[in-house]
């Protein structure tokens, strides 16, 4: 089958972790003989602050690490419909312009063929509940919501036809672990500012813990202010600020722990939806404390998988612990790693893709499905 997803960026991983999903997720179809393109605006600001931030190098390296992915540009000119017209699934991410999700929503209402899905990835049915009330959804065969909350918000205003809780996941080619890169350094953080949704959170579960225990380690990600840098650096920690996704593993490979700090609208409206690092840095085989959530549907073991700490002092008391005690710090991250080949890979997902597709796609779509051979 030819899939076609409407994403802000693919190339791009730029304060955007939703590239890092679409690119397990495209890989792993065309592991299994699927077609894929994925359509992004030339004018993404996520691309944009990665051109800027760190030159055409940085564009160049996404063709380097993931041989084989198809992103093109859109612009004011584009052609959808010529570009949907041999399209058997086209996935639109909600980042998408509203007059674009409506237009590609009337293409198939005028006859198209290819299955439709829309797909939300952010909090914004909670924080800007009418940025996506106001999205065209008619036409659309179903919804991909990547947690239940969102899916239950999606139902209980009556958004899209059928909705699907299809969470994001580790892609296991990319995230793995790397046993012989020595663990040299104490704790990584690899997460965004995020603007003030975990402001006080970073400075709680971050940067007064390992001040406190005179950990080595290091941040990365995008947007910090300057008083944060200089909090990051007091504390003894080294800020690196971008890095390219590929690069995260060997990153955390080089760690002896690591911490999950979710955005605050998450855990107040949206409980149960981790970020993909969790996943990610689960699949990397290295031990994590995480800051407060609410695993709502069982999606992990905590207190095998990981361990949650309740605040500020939990955490410097869970952290000193673990990197103390390699072997404590080893099963957690044996149990983690194990959840995540269980449950978690991208492999996994589009498993759940071709399965919601056998519910919702087109006459066309299922005719595919009914000769297609399952692939582990």
């Amino acid at each position: 089958m030819r899939f076609v997803f409407y994403t802000h960026s693919l190339v791009s991983d730029w304060n955007h972790g939703n590239a890092h999903f679409l690119r397990g997720v495209m890989r792993d179809l065309e592991r299994r003989g699927h077609d894929t393109l994925a359509l992004e605006p030339q004018d993404a600001w996520s691309r944009q602050n990665l051109l800027e931030s760190q030159g055409e190098a940085a564009i160049a390296r996404f063709g380097e690490d993931f041989p084989g992915l198809t992103a093109q540009q859109y612009g004011p000119g584009f052609d959808h419909a010529a570009a949907l017209a041999d399209a058997d699934v086209v996935i639109v991410h909600e980042w998408t312009d509203p007059a674009l999700v409506a237009a590609i929503g009337q293409i198939r209402g005028n006859g198209a063929a290819f299955t439709l899905l829309f797909h939300d990835t952010h909090h914004r049915a909670v924080s800007s509940e009418g940025d996506i009330a106001g999205l065209n959804l008619d036409h659309y065969d179903g919804v991909l919501a990547f947690g239940e909350t969102l899916r239950e918000r999606y139902l209980d205003a009556g958004w899209g036809r059928q909705v699907f809780t299809w969470h994001e996941a580790a892609d296991d080619a990319l995230f793995r672990p790397i046993p012989e890169i020595a663990r040299e350094h104490d704790l990584i953080w690899i997460g965004n500012w995020g603007d003030d949704e975990r402001t006080a959170e970073i400075r709680e579960f971050l940067i007064g813990p390992a001040a406190a225990l005179g950990l080595s380690g290091t941040i990365r990600g995008v947007r910090y202010p300057e008083a944060a840098i200089r909090a990051i650096e007091a504390a003894g920690l080294s800020y690196g600020g971008w890095i390219a996704n590929a690069d995260a593993p060997a990153a955390f490979a080089a760690h002896k722990a690591t911490v999950h700090i979710p955005r605050r609208p998450y855990v107040q409206s949206l409980p149960g939806i981790p970020t993909i690092r969790v996943f990610e840095a689960l699949a990397c085989g290295i031990p994590l404390v995480s800051a407060p959530w609410e695993d709502r549907e069982g999606l992990f073991r905590p207190g095998s998988d990981f361990l949650f700490a309740r605040n500020g002092e939990d955490m410097k008391r869970l952290l000193g612990e673990i990197i103390a005690d390699p072997a404590r710090g080893a099963a957690l991250a044996a149990s983690g790693l194990e959840t995540i080949r269980a449950r978690h890979t991208c492999r996994h997902r589009v498993d759940e893709l071709l399965g919601i597709l056998a519910e919702v796609g087109s006459a066309r779509v299922t005719q595919h499905l009914d000769v297609l051979e399952p692939v582990s």
